[in-house]
């Protein structure tokens, strides 16, 4: 493609239905209705949301994703040639910005065809897709605008003969509490071909305790802010009343559990308004709402929770200094 020819019009299939954006108001009604309080981390990320994750992502203590773009970066054709890599299917791709590493090294093998990032914003599925057909003209891309948690039977099907990747980058699955982790990769597998396909999972690592607070609880306060955020998502879409400001940030780790938690803490007692929702939050003085838990993992851990959900490891990569994993695995036979 020469520089004046414009670029492939990638395509955007959006898997939202009217009203059914992010299930925001059901998640915050259940969330905040329960004795311990909690509001999903997907959640965080409206637009100001990914710019804070960004800076996040900058930060010297937030070491997750320098390590993980380190295998990407020194890794990738290595994973292209174990992989056969033909499709990627990125879930909750956000920019793709570590992803398109990957994908480079894939289109210079001359075995990528086609991009599928997957996300539940929709401004940032166009502006990723965009970005990707502009770099890779070669290349077909579909954005899919849906939740990955309840969407992931109608993901657009792979080519024939195409190896398909399905990637879960940046830690994300150690959202999930280990019943729902093991669900979601049982469900994940299910859009695995027994003898082509892989996916690519990647996973923080368990460490010392201060190098891991430290992730969540930046000397700049930039996560707080972040962590903040959802109670401003909650005020612009729903009606809410709360003064994020008010909010101390707290940031744990759980030693039996072997995860981080993001809390909020209520400093005094307080009675919110949720208007769209015809409710009022009570919370009492030091009371806590949870953000997010982000667990980190063992090899016994992550080998325990692949065969829970029918999938068996075939390769791990790591950063230099051991910090995070990026492991490829596919459906047991």
């Amino acid at each position: 493609m020469t520089g004046d020819q414009p670029a492939p019009e990638p395509r955007i299939v959006s898997l939202l239905g009217d009203g059914d954006e992010r299930t925001l108001a059901s998640d915050v009604r259940e969330g905040l209705s329960r004795p311990l309080k909690e509001i999903p981390p997907k959640h965080f990320y409206d637009t100001a949301g990914g710019e804070l994750f960004d800076r996040i992502c900058d930060l010297p203590e937030y070491y997750p994703t320098r390590a993980e773009r380190a295998i990407l970066e020194g890794q990738s054709a290595e994973i292209v040639a174990a992989t056969g890599l033909g499709e990627l299917v990125e879930l909750g791709s956000g920019t793709a910005e570590k992803t398109m590493v990957l994908l480079r090294a894939a289109a210079a093998d001359g075995s990528l065809e086609r991009f599928v990032p997957v996300d539940v914003t929709e401004q940032m599925v166009r502006d990723c897709a965009a970005r990707c057909a502009r770099e890779l003209p070669a290349v077909e891309v579909v954005g899919v605008v849906g939740d990955f948690g309840r969407h992931l039977d109608e993901i657009p099907g792979p080519g024939e003969a195409v190896p398909r990747v399905v990637a879960l980058l940046g830690g994300t699955i150690g959202n999930f509490e280990p019943g729902e982790r093991r669900q979601l990769l049982a469900e994940v597998a299910g859009l695995l071909r027994p003898e082509s396909d892989f996916l690519l999972l990647g996973t923080d690592l368990v460490k010392d305790r201060d190098v891991l607070v430290a992730a969540y609880d930046d000397s700049a306060g930039v996560t707080a802010e972040f962590n903040r955020n959802v109670l401003r998502v909650i005020n612009r879409e729903l009606g809410g009343h709360f003064d994020p400001e008010a909010f101390e940030h707290v940031a744990v780790w759980d030693e039996d559990e072997e995860w981080i938690e993001m809390r909020l803490r209520a400093p005094q007692a307080m009675s919110v308004p949720i208007d769209a929702l015809g409710m009022t939050v009570e919370l009492a003085a030091g009371e806590e709402i949870r953000t997010e838990i982000s667990a980190k993992f063992t090899p016994e851990r992550l080998a325990g929770d692949l065969a829970a959900a029918g999938l068996e490891p075939a390769r791990t990569f790591h950063d230099p200094d051991r910090l995070f994993a990026l492991s490829l695995s596919r459906t047991a036979l």
